[in-house]
């Protein structure tokens, strides 16, 4: 089965209402906001709270027979990097025709992104000695999986050879990049922000309402 195609056209079969744009913003929103809050130890915190209601917000707009096709796209995007380590939201994008001058949004090639990383991984990454990323404008993560990829293939467990701290000033690009991190079981700071006005330092400085922490961050695998 062709999981990123299923996702795709459950985009298209949804659209209506509203565009394919909302919805697929909505879908990675929602699930993005669903994994964090479910790996959050303390839930008595104004964070958890505002992002649970952020939740519901959004899921409400759609009848529960199309909320629930987004935990199945959800699950079909699991199965696509179970199979494969790649850009599968960044392609889903692409693919559904959401890039457009509209939108302003184009998403890098996984090939280019795959070939970069190959040419600029250092060859002693080890679990004693991790491959630093800070992506500074992250888009979907393409960058961040292609390295993945890279270390899979040199026999390494990427979810414990990697460390990254990824940024961008979008939510959406924020939401693509901290999903897909966190089912490829990577240890993740995913920020949202300005690079060059507002860069990421430590999470003691930086506003905690625009940082998501992968569950492997956190200790945990989903």
């Amino acid at each position: 089965m062709n999981h990123k195609q299923e996702i795709v056209n459950t985009l298209q079969r949804m659209s209506g209402k509203y565009s394919i744009y909302e919805i697929f913003s909505d879908w990675i929103k929602c699930c993005a906001l669903a994994i964090s809050n479910q790996s959050d130890l303390f839930r008595d915190n104004e964070i958890w709270e505002s992002r649970e209601q952020e939740y519901l917000a959004t899921i409400r707009k759609y009848p529960p027979e199309e909320a629930k096709e987004f935990t199945r796209m959800l699950a079909e995007l699991a199965f696509a990097l179970e199979d494969e380590i790649t850009d599968v939201l960044g392609e889903v994008y692409m693919e559904a025709d959401m890039g457009s001058k509209s939108t302003g949004q184009f998403f890098t090639p996984y090939h280019l992104s795959k070939m970069t990383a190959g040419v600029t991984i250092q060859a002693d990454v080890s679990p004693a000695k991790p491959l630093i990323l800070n992506e500074p404008s992250t888009g979907g993560g393409v960058m961040i999986i292609a390295a993945a990829e890279i270390l899979r293939k040199r026999g390494l467990n990427h979810q414990r050879c990697m460390e990254v701290v990824a940024q961008d000033l979008d939510w959406k690009g924020v939401y693509m990049t901290y999903l897909q991190l966190s089912l490829l079981g990577i240890k993740a700071i995913v920020v949202q922000g300005n690079t060059l006005s507002e860069p990421f330092t430590d999470l003691r400085s930086y506003p905690k309402e625009r940082v998501l922490l992968t569950p492997a961050q956190k200790g945990m695998l989903i």
